[in-house]
């Protein structure tokens, strides 16, 4: 068990997926001061439900996002990019006084390296496709088409998915079954042929 700031998105981060975000907020200008002196990651959930100045509900299977690079712009905000680290579980979370959640969490098993199974070669093409078109936002991610987690982590981030599909993506503990999901939610996403 560990405690980590969670910050509350709408949006997924997958382990080895990069998650760009501009700062505004002071608890979460905060957050970040901390975590870059103490050289640690923070939390990210997907928001199930409220929003604004509501304390948000999420899911409770997040995952760590480390912080790779950051810089002030001219409009005051922190741009940061983070990539996403190890899945957790949440247990437990308690509110700060300036709002910031703080969770008691546990840190899921990462997956056992498995090669991409041959089945699955073509949603590998597909994914290196879609990858050249995203050339700029995953430059600093080193591919690895080879490896059934990767390719699976980075095709649930880059479709176009509904966020609860993606939630269960990320959630799923096997490499093989989220590549058999994404296999037939892409089929499903192809456009019916005029035959």
């Amino acid at each position: 068990m560990a405690e980590l700031p969670l910050f509350p998105l709408h949006t997924v981060l997958f382990p080895g997926g990069p998650l760009p975000l501009r700062i505004f907020e002071t608890r979460y200008l905060d957050m970040l001061s901390r975590c870059l002196r103490n050289d640690q990651g923070f939390g990210v959930c997907l928001i199930e439900q409220g929003r604004g100045s509501v304390p948000a509900r999420t899911h409770t299977v997040g995952t760590l996002a480390h912080i790779r690079d950051w810089s002030s712009g001219a409009d005051g905000l922190l741009n940061i990019l983070t990539v996403g680290g190890q899945r957790f579980r949440v247990h437990r979370v308690r509110i700060q006084h300036d709002g910031l959640n703080i969770a008691e969490v546990e840190w899921l098993a990462e997956e056992t390296p498995l090669p991409l199974p041959p089945e699955s070669r073509p949603l590998a093409e597909l994914l290196r496709g879609i990858l050249e078109q995203h050339a700029q936002r995953y430059a600093a991610i080193t591919p690895a088409y080879a490896d059934a987690s990767w390719v699976g982590y980075r095709l649930a981030e880059v479709l176009p998915l509904a966020l609860p599909q993606r939630q269960y993506l990320l959630e799923v503990a096997d490499a093989r079954l989220r590549l058999d999901s994404i296999g037939t939610l892409v089929q499903a996403l192809r456009p019916a042929t005029a035959g």
